[in-house]
């Protein structure tokens, strides 16, 4: 059962509650979920609900139903997030483990590593012991492959993930890893899994050849049980009467258990075809259906490989696959991020006093928010401000280190003020994040569509949801500054008759009802923002630049710019015009570039550009 606490809960009254359930030799665990302190209690209570309903400092009980207690999504509402060092899995940024099934030399391990990371892999995954069905298959190397593994680490910055067959092997997965996986063979190993419940490493548990999901999420209750909630669930097929692969890969499993646990999901598509041309397009189909993750088999020589080479990916084919999942990952609100590495390294050096800090508009919850956490990871420090020029205003002064600025929509276009005001200040564009904009009717409980008479937000969401609006016109509109800060008002109000338009997650965060969910014209709704920094790194690699420059007062003087980036073949992607305050008549031209307009093969390209233009100024290169 769950007893939730009251806030005003006096430390005395929670240690009595502790004793009693100690004296019933009860097992507990005591956690924050959905804003409220919780214990969750598992054993033979003697005593009945409502004794502990009539304690002091509980606020209400809760049994669970289900046979798997500390995994439920009964105990914990909110998703559990791993972490890996810098890594979270089960976070906005989808995490993609990937490497050889076998660790077979430290070269090949550190070639594929290198690869794994420069195409969005943020884990290193590689056996170095082998369970297999033929004694005279390759075992893997053990101690020595532990080794490899650690040393990839140090060179790489991937954490490493790898297989443990037995309890004897606990200290040595200590001592080199920092993911331990439990193998399909070893699902139901119970001393192995009570073994990893007390070591307290993040752990892989895949699910067994012939194993029910509720015989699954059994396994895991094992480890949460003995303490280590650090659990990640990985399917890789199931053994079926179907002999066209290897395994059946069951993705219905991703739906069902996020409705049942709050464990975090990846999917090994690699195990579960056999063959290495079924690994990508099952691949996206278990990203579209909402995994939280891959782990994918590459090898630099798969034909030659010791373990699995039939299913491994080449490291080409791998970096296309990432380049798929990166268009995929933002139509369920998630994003494969390349440089989910690098941003980590880069915030560990931040200093100042707004090290850390994004700052967006409106509230918590708001799509900047959403933008920032997805970008940056749950790591970065949020930083709500009222109007756009306070963003700006918090960046140059160093009170944030980034701002986080919508640039433009795919339905209502460009937002002018943004345009502006990077004219106006001496900041730069080091990043952009494309999401998915899903609008929803958010109001109080025991609102409904028939007793709101009133729908907060700002003008692009409300421009967005014109088709929905205009089949209810006694619905008066009025503006608000963000839609988070929309529905904000709404929930300090107890008005049934106010609505908001806002995200999903401003209706979780201020505990509000969503009335009706995907209210948007069209659903091809995406907003993309940008990131802004005073003093950002120099971006070597960069791919993408923006501009602003003005035209000398002649004709074709714009034709003529233009046509410098067509001789050089530079693909112009954006191009908008604004005004110059003071000066009618007159433009400022913004231009975003397929190129790093700042390497040594752009400065001819640059020289021309500033002979023909009166103003010339880069405002990022990312």
């Amino acid at each position: 059962m769950l007893l939730v606490l009251k806030e005003n809960i006096t430390q005395e009254q929670k240690e009595l509650l502790k004793r009693t359930l100690t004296d019933q030799n009860c097992i507990t665990r005591e956690i924050r979920d959905m804003g409220k302190d919780v214990i969750g209690v598992i054993g033979k209570i003697t005593k009945d609900i409502d004794y502990f309903k009539k304690m002091d400092g509980i606020a209400d009980v809760v049994p669970i139903s289900t046979p798997f207690k500390f995994v439920s999504r009964e105990f914990k509402k909110e998703d559990t997030k791993v972490k890996v060092g810098d890594v979270v899995v089960g976070g906005d940024r989808i995490v993609i483990m990937a490497g050889p099934c076998a660790v077979e030399t430290l070269e090949q391990c550190m070639s594929i590593a290198k690869s794994v990371r420069q195409y969005g892999g943020v884990l290193f995954r590689g056996g170095a012991y082998k369970p297999r069905s033929s004694p005279y298959s390759f075992q893997g190397l053990e101690e020595e492959g532990l080794k490899i593994l650690a040393k990839v680490r140090e060179e790489t910055g991937l954490g490493v993930v790898t297989e443990m067959t037995s309890p004897v092997q606990a200290d040595l997965m200590m001592q080199y890893v920092d993911v331990v996986q439990i193998g399909a063979r070893n699902m139901q190993n119970f001393e192995l899994l009570k073994c990893v419940g007390k070591m307290g490493k993040p752990v892989l548990l895949k699910r067994g050849l012939a194993s029910t999901i509720q015989e699954w999420l059994m396994s895991a209750e094992y480890i949460v049980s003995e303490g280590n909630e650090n659990v990640i669930l990985c399917e890789r097929g199931i053994r079926t009467f179907e002999p066209s692969t290897r395994n059946t890969l069951d993705l219905s499993a991703i739906p069902v258990l996020k409705k049942l646990t709050h464990l975090p999901i990846i999917i090994d598509p690699s195990h579960a075809t056999g063959m290495r041309e079924k690994v990508s397009p099952m691949a996206r189909a278990a990203i579209a259906a909402g995994a939280d993750g891959l782990m994918i088999e590459v090898h630099n020589d798969p034909d030659n490989a010791l373990s699995d080479g039939p299913q491994s990916l080449y490291p080409e084919q791998f970096g296309k696959l990432t380049r798929d999942l990166y268009v995929i990952a933002p139509v369920v609100g998630k994003q494969l991020d390349f440089d989910y590495l690098k941003k980590s390294e880069t915030m560990k050096k931040s200093n100042g006093n707004g090290a850390g800090t994004a700052t967006f508009i409106g509230a918590l919850g708001t799509y900047s928010h959403i933008a920032s956490m997805q970008y940056f990871g749950d790591d970065i420090k949020p930083l709500p401000k009222e109007t756009f020029r306070d963003i700006f205003k918090a960046v140059d002064s160093g009170d944030a280190e980034y701002g986080v600025i919508p640039l433009e929509n795919s339905l209502s276009g460009s937002i002018h003020e943004n345009y502006d005001l990077l004219q106006e200040y001496d900041l730069k564009i080091i990043g952009e994040i494309k999401i998915r904009i899903e609008h929803s009717l958010i109001a109080q409980k025991g609102a409904t569509k028939e007793s709101i008479t009133k729908v907060l937000s700002p003008p692009p969401a409300l421009s967005q949801c014109k088709h929905y609006l205009d089949q209810h016109p006694d619905y008066e509109q009025i503006i608000a500054k963000a839609t988070a800060s929309a529905v904000k008002t709404v929930s300090e109000s107890d008005d049934l008759t106010l609505a908001a338009i806002g995200s999903s997650m401003a209706a979780d965060i201020f505990k509000m009802t969503i009335i009706d969910k995907g209210i948007e014209d069209n659903p091809r709704n995406y907003t993309r923002f940008a990131i802004i920094s005073k003093n950002p790194e120099t971006p070597a690699k960069g791919t993408k630049s923006s501009i602003i420059f003005s035209t000398i007062n002649k004709p074709g003087a714009l034709f003529g710019v233009m046509k410098v980036f067509s001789d050089h073949e530079i693909n112009l992607v954006k191009l908008e015009s604004r005004p110059i305050a003071g000066k009618p008549w007159k433009y400022m031209f913004y231009a975003d570039l397929e190129t790093n307009i700042e390497d040594d093969k752009s400065k001819q390209v640059v020289k021309v550009i500033e002979e023909k233009t009166d103003y010339y100024r880069v405002l990022g290169v990312y």
